[in-house]
């Protein structure tokens, strides 16, 4: 699971496959189809899709001519599985701050408790 889930993120690292994904999230698509927004040749958009692929977050068709590439998101869901583990801990992290500064603000007397010294 580890070398899939370090694939995966490997493949998301780039903006270019994060935004060919989106793309595909959408709809499959070709490799024509996929480099209209971007300034970049065929074969360079060819090679971020096989990048997806060895993820496995992309699928391409059989068909010899067009090739279609579709998504595949299933191996987003180990993603976020791992992922989930390190928002619980930022989520009881900021439960802790929020916890302390709480402490803070009833112990700390406010400007208007101050004694005035004239």
């Amino acid at each position: 699971m580890a070398d899939e889930l370090s694939a995966v993120f490997a493949a998301l690292a780039d903006p270019t496959r994060r935004a060919i994904l989106e793309r595909l999230s959408t709809g499959g698509a070709t490799v024509g189809q996929l480099a209209e927004p971007f300034d970049m040749t065929l074969a360079a958009v060819s090679k971020h899709l096989r990048v997806l692929e060895r993820a496995g977050l992309v699928q391409r068709g059989r068909d010899a001519q067009y090739r279609p590439a579709s998504l595949d998101a299933r191996p987003l869901a180990a993603a976020h599985a791992w992922l989930g583990d390190y928002a619980r801990f930022w989520v009881d992290s900021f439960d802790a701050l929020a916890e302390h500064l709480a402490t803070i603000r009833s112990t700390t007397p406010t400007p208007s408790e101050e004694p005035h010294h004239d």
